[in-house]
């Protein structure tokens, strides 16, 4: 078997910023007969608390919706994210789409206005760095 990271909110766990999941039972299903899947949060992991403000990247910086800078706890989560991978020999992440953390080719725009750009969540940038294929899920 081999591992693969995920985002917790994928498989049910109410992660989310808004204290509520993205639970897709169906991709989760599929993965779970190729993967031995490793659920984290990176945002939880970067030591912010469920339910938080909505953040968004806007300039190079994580900013929740009252203007707050959340940067340094994205970089945080996104390392212990790597850390997990590397720990279980990880090669793939499963990640949320349009996420500050885990977006990867498309997020928000730093409006909160719903608008998209080409851009990567913080964790997914670090691990592709690092030789992890992130996969994004809608």
């Amino acid at each position: 078997m081999r591992y693969a990271l995920i985002s917790s909110c994928l498989i049910g766990l109410n992660t989310k910023y808004n204290g509520t999941n993205n639970l897709r039972q169906e991709i989760v299903e599929r993965l779970k007969s190729e993967y031995v899947l490793i659920p984290l949060c990176p945002e939880q992991l970067g030591g912010l608390p469920t339910p938080r403000n909505p953040c968004e990247i806007k300039n190079g910086r994580v900013i929740d919706t009252t203007g707050r800078d959340f940067t340094d706890n994205f970089y945080k989560g996104a390392i212990e994210a790597l850390k997990l991978a590397r720990f279980f020999g990880a090669q793939i992440a499963f990640l949320k789409s349009k996420s500050p953390s885990c977006g990867y080719g498309k997020i928000y725009d730093g409006s909160f206005s719903g608008r998209l750009v080409e851009g990567n969540g913080i964790t997914a940038t670090i691990l592709i760095q690092n030789g992890v294929e992130v996969v994004c899920i809608d």
